[in-house]
């Protein structure tokens, strides 16, 4: 039976992915500073419309003309991002309550809270630091972990799997190496889409027609960029964006590696649900890779892709967590639960808070 929350929970992460989905269409339309303060847009809570909110913009904000389109695409992003920090307060409040109730868990809720406050400071400061690439990559990473972290807890709430038996240590690694690339490709992502990398090459599997074209790695990578410089449209030449760009490709080819190995070893423990979600996920989203190279960055199939990332690591997540629940094992006279992630042994004799959750 599956734990009180979970429907909030499922809720949430819905919501989270929603969110994930518009800051991605916020970006690819160029639309990061169609507000150009925060929280509000030109001291307002919508874009500016009538006559007299468009002269106080004008006044307060001469530098920013009001782009209705580009306001309109960043504030619903923050609506529906400020809804979901409400959800994820009413979870935490909620999960803290019943703790102290039934054993509710707890600290996962809280975290998600914690995790959603350094959200909102991100985005005050891809506004106030005028996309600054290494904030906007950071605010991508963040939406993603509290994606991520929201359907950790719908799991845990569902009870949804029965315990399997002992997997080998192997396959356990090999599924934590893949979360790990899996994230790292993203970060990569984030950083070709705060740098306007995507399009530095245009052809496949080349580019610019060579195999190892002009790159300027020390700048294409360079972490202390100043603050200053209004980074919408990017600062990098055409070399640093290069560089960029064929380092997401080869992290995809990584990435690629890794999760056929995950799949394969899946198979093998007889997990083949899961290795087909694995294959499917990896090749969702290497397709839709290839067509934004092909098509030159199409918005329906960019925002595609950051859907297949989310969903490539959620398919990690899953496998992760499925393959740690496990059965109870017969030790001598008595019996002991193999530790696995995402057990409460505070509360050993309420609601069953031996097993997961």
């Amino acid at each position: 039976m599956a734990r009180p929350g979970l429907r909030l929970a499922v809720f949430a992460t819905l919501l989270a992915l929603l969110v994930v989905l518009l800051g991605a269409y916020t970006r690819l339309t160029h639309a990061g500073l169609g507000c150009p303060d925060w929280p509000g847009c030109y001291g307002f809570i919508s874009v500016p419309k009538t006559d007299a909110q468009l002269a106080h913009a004008e006044v307060h904000f001469p530098e920013h003309p009001v782009e209705a389109a580009k306001g309109w695409a960043e504030m619903v992003h923050r609506y529906f991002a400020g809804t979901l920090a409400l959800v994820i307060a009413w979870l935490a409040l909620q999960a803290v309550r019943r703790h102290a109730r039934d054993g509710q868990p707890y600290r996962l809720p809280v975290l998600l809270l914690a995790v959603v406050l350094a959200q909102a400071a991100f985005g005050m400061w891809t506004v106030t630091l005028k996309l600054w690439p290494q904030v906007v990559t950071a605010h991508l990473l963040g939406g993603f972990t509290t994606l991520s972290l929201l359907f950790l807890l719908c799991l845990r709430l569902s009870r949804a799997f029965a315990p399997l038996p002992k997997l080998p240590l192997s396959l356990r690694r090999i599924a934590a190496l893949a979360l790990l690339a899996v994230v790292g490709q993203i970060a990569l992502g984030g950083w070709v889409s705060a740098n306007y990398a995507a399009v530095a090459c245009i052809d496949l599997p080349t580019c610019h027609g060579q195999w190892w074209p002009a790159a300027d790695f020390s700048n294409g990578f360079h972490l202390t960029q100043h603050v200053g410089p209004n980074y919408l449209g990017g600062q990098l030449d055409s070399d640093a964006r290069t560089a960029i760009h064929i380092s997401h490709r080869l992290g995809a080819l990584l990435v690629s590696a890794v999760l056929l190995m995950l799949s394969f070893k899946l198979y093998r423990c007889g997990l083949a649900g899961l290795a087909r979600l694995v294959l499917l996920a990896l090749a969702v989203q290497v397709g839709l890779g290839i067509s934004n190279v092909l098509f030159h960055l199409p918005l329906g199939v960019a925002v595609a892709h950051n859907a297949g990332g989310a969903m490539l690591l959620l398919s990690m997540v899953l496998v992760n967590y499925r393959i740690r629940v496990v059965d109870k094992v017969r030790v001598g006279h008595g019996w002991r639960l193999t530790p696995v992630v995402g057990v409460d042994i505070s509360h050993p004799m309420r609601n069953d808070s031996w097993r997961r959750f």
